[in-house]
């Protein structure tokens, strides 16, 4: 039996250090194996031949720095992970293996009014299919991501109230989407994983400490706070959208008025701009005009902006994040509407904290949550399984 401190518990203790953060970042020289996990060279070195002996990882030859080294990630075959997407109209699928390769995504449009059990049908079908088209047996699923567009309760997993999805209200989408597939299903909100697919595959890398705000149906935010999403005790950590702009201003869905979402979402700045392009005119479409030199959607974008930038303004007060990045449809906008951000930015916030923020556009799109339904698995699932080799032996299939 393994006594703590013993040499074998001490030797299993680093080979999960090992793993856990070549998990995390996908692939890792062995110089910023012993970086980031504190091992000297040496041991780092002797851990990774036992891996690479035992099929948890594999070596390949690469370069650092002008220099020859060794790109050690987990093995291809040693199991996937599937990220699911519910959004404001649509449904995205990606299937990912532990070396944070995509190897197959998929979107299709949804009924944002559609049942709940609708939208799990739907998507227990999609994960099945693209899961198939992999060739990858399906007892090598680890585990689901799934990203909703609205509150979960982090004790029960139930959603909480939502104006985007009203019909699932109540429900437990982990633990339904689970029983269908029968494996296990970690839920976060759609902002949250917007900002660890930025944190992990785009603009976001490279921070410990970042906000990822996304404008949409509503406004939202991911927090993450020294390398790790923060959510609170409740689950609803980062609802820029309701912070409180004009007390006399319009009502908000929360009941409240003024809130930012009430200047900044598209349900609101729509309207502004139908009367002269139509009541079919979208987020995109407006983003499209302004582009095209459109003065009135370049306005609203501009107002928008500086709206956004209020509440950038006091994320920076309270967290002082180095980096915000924007997300959703309006980031297309580019400057048009980051440069009003800074501007926000630089009059309301602490001069100090103003000075250390960067705001930069997301660069994975519409695919930022769906990735970061991706890393939610690879960051929640252990290393035991890795390291003792039962991954693809015990794991239930996909049904």
């Amino acid at each position: 039996m393994e006594t703590p401190g013993s040499q074998s518990s001490l030797h299993r203790a680093n080979l999960e250090r090992v793993v856990r953060a070549v998990r995390m970042a996908g692939s890792l020289t062995q110089a910023e194996i012993a970086r980031t996990t504190g091992l000297s060279a040496a041991t780092v070195s002797n851990i990774v031949r036992e891996l690479k002996d035992g099929g948890t990882v594999e070596v390949t030859p690469t370069s650092a720095g002008g220099r020859r080294a060794r790109s050690v990630s987990l093995s291809g075959d040693a199991g996937v992970v599937v990220g699911v997407d519910f959004g404001h109209s649509h449904l995205r699928v990606a299937v990912g293996n532990l070396a944070h390769q995509v190897l197959a995504e998929e979107s299709e449009p949804i009924d944002v009014d559609a049942s709940a059990a609708e939208g799990f049908d739907r998507a227990e079908q999609l994960v099945s299919r693209l899961v198939e088209t992999t060739g990858i047996d399906r007892s090598k699923v680890v585990g689901v991501g799934l990203g909703v567009p609205g509150p979960i309760d982090v004790v029960s997993g139930t959603l909480g109230s939502t104006a985007i999805l009203p019909g699932w209200t109540g429900t437990n989408p982990g633990e339904e989407l689970s029983d269908r597939l029968g494996v296990p299903v970690h839920v976060d909100n759609d902002a949250n994983l917007g900002a660890l697919g930025e944190l992990v595959w785009g603009a976001g890398r490279g921070a410990a400490d970042l906000a990822y705000i996304k404008v949409a149906s509503g406004v939202g935010a991911g927090l993450v706070i020294s390398g790790q999403i923060y959510r609170g005790p409740g689950g609803t950590a980062g609802e820029i959208g309701h912070i409180t702009l004009d007390e006399s201003g319009p009502v908000c869905r929360c009941g409240n008025r003024g809130c930012l979402e009430t200047f900044a979402s598209a349900r609101y700045v729509l309207p502004l701009l139908q009367p002269a392009h139509g009541p079919d005119l979208t987020m995109p479409g407006v983003v499209q005009l302004a582009r095209e030199g459109d003065p009135g959607c370049r306005r609203v974008i501009a107002d928008v902006g500086r709206h956004i930038g209020s509440g950038v303004a006091n994320l920076c007060n309270l967290l002082n994040p180095s980096r915000v990045v924007l997300g959703g449809d309006l980031a297309e906008a580019g400057e048009l509407v980051l440069a009003p951000i800074r501007e926000s930015v630089s009059r309301y916030a602490i001069p100090s904290a103003a000075r250390q923020l960067s705001v930069v556009p997301g660069t994975l799109g519409g695919r930022a949550e769906v990735l970061g339904a991706l890393a939610l698995v690879l960051s929640e699932m252990g290393d035991s399984t890795l390291l003792d080799g039962s991954l693809g032996q015990d794991t239930p299939a996909i049904a």
